[in-house]
């Protein structure tokens, strides 16, 4: 299986998800307004609407690295010259890799602290799987990073006038 292979598939894995993730809060949250209307509130709609939003949000954000989503200014390193535009391209790659790698640590080590803790409205949920999704997301966004990292290095390579820099 080639790298590109392997990305399309990944993508797709990440897209399914977040599908899955929006129909799943879509149908709660027409349920919690169904019962709502009706005259018996769910104790948990509240809860588990925030949970599944946050889901959507890191799951999304690890597809977005995946479609060069997420903000940022690529005008500035593309006016660089060749040799500082691919140190900008792999300074960049590093700092954002480093961030979600610890971001991944922090995360696992905040569920080990919260593994007593249970949700509110659901007592038996735990606190940590609605949080798991930090440090998993932040797993997936690294493995996203990685699987562009080539082709953020090929665009940064190549010349000066391709690349739309000034020389």
């Amino acid at each position: 299986m080639t790298l590109q292979a392997f990305r399309r598939g990944y993508e797709r894995f990440l897209e399914w998800i977040c599908i899955a993730l929006m129909a799943a809060l879509a149908a709660e949250v027409v349920a919690g307004v169904v019962f709502r209307y009706s005259g018996h509130s769910l104790v948990w709609y509240d809860e588990v609407a925030t949970i599944l939003l946050a889901w959507v949000t890191f799951y999304g954000a690890a597809l977005a690295v995946l479609k060069h989503a997420h903000m940022g200014v690529p005008e500035v390193v593309r006016m660089l010259p060749r040799g500082p535009r691919v140190a900008a391209a792999v300074v960049a790659q590093l700092c954002t890799l480093a961030f979600f790698v610890l971001l991944a640590w922090v995360g696992y080590s905040i569920l080990e602290i919260l593994a007593t803790d249970r949700l509110v409205s659901l007592p038996d949920v735990p606190v940590a799987l609605a949080n798991s999704v930090i440090p998993i997301s932040a797993v997936l966004f690294v493995v996203g990073q990685l699987l562009v990292l080539p082709e953020v290095l090929r665009e940064a390579r190549r010349e000066d006038e391709a690349a739309g820099g000034h020389a």
